[in-house]
């Protein structure tokens, strides 16, 4: 924020905003709000590109990716994703470049499923999720020491519920994309 903004329907208007770290991934700021009292309030706010993630159908079974994630220090199971990192490119071009990256394949078609904030009491992070189906197989082209390291696992769409009750599937965006999915396919 620089200068003052209008205030917003709820009353709360940004007053300011100073940046106390610039990363790779992420940035934060350290910003003031008015309160619709007339109070100011300081509130540290993360800043992210976006994302994009795509649940991907063959037949009966979704594929997904296994790979470490240093934030919970363990391997999650998830579907295909990624950040919106490359100027100008569309959702559905990220979508279709994270699916030739982490799996190997194209899609034939791009449903959108949803939008969603990932965790908007602190985070920025506006995300987008897909269905991939008529997916055809494209070389893999693993980016990252994660993508290069993941592996590629199946799961019947009937285990879907099973696999998110059991937390063997734990990330939110897989959990909303597949549920997601399986609502669209009248599952």
């Amino acid at each position: 924020m620089t200068g003052r903004r209008p205030r917003s329907p709820s009353g709360f208007r940004g007053l300011s905003e100073r940046v106390v770290y610039r990363g790779a991934l992420v940035t934060v700021v350290s910003g003031e709000l008015e309160t619709p009292d007339g109070g100011v309030v300081q509130r540290e706010i993360v800043r992210h590109p976006g994302a994009v993630s795509v649940v991907p159908v063959i037949g009966e079974e979704v594929i997904l990716v296994r790979q470490y994630r240093p934030a919970a220090d363990s391997e999650m199971l998830e579907i295909p994703a990624g950040k919106r990192d490359v100027p100008g490119e569309s959702p559905e071009a990220t979508a279709e470049r994270e699916l030739i990256e982490e799996i190997g394949y194209s899609a034939g078609s791009l449903v959108q499923l949803a939008t969603f904030y990932n965790s908007v009491g602190f985070c920025d992070e506006y995300s987008y999720v897909f269905l991939a189906s008529e997916l055809e197989k494209a070389p893999i082209d693993p980016q990252g020491p994660e993508e290069q390291h993941m592996s590629i696992e199946r799961l019947a769409l009937d285990d879907v519920v099973a696999a998110v009750s059991s937390g063997e599937i734990q990330d939110a965006k897989t959990v909303i994309g597949l549920m997601m999915t399986l609502r669209r396919l009248g599952r």
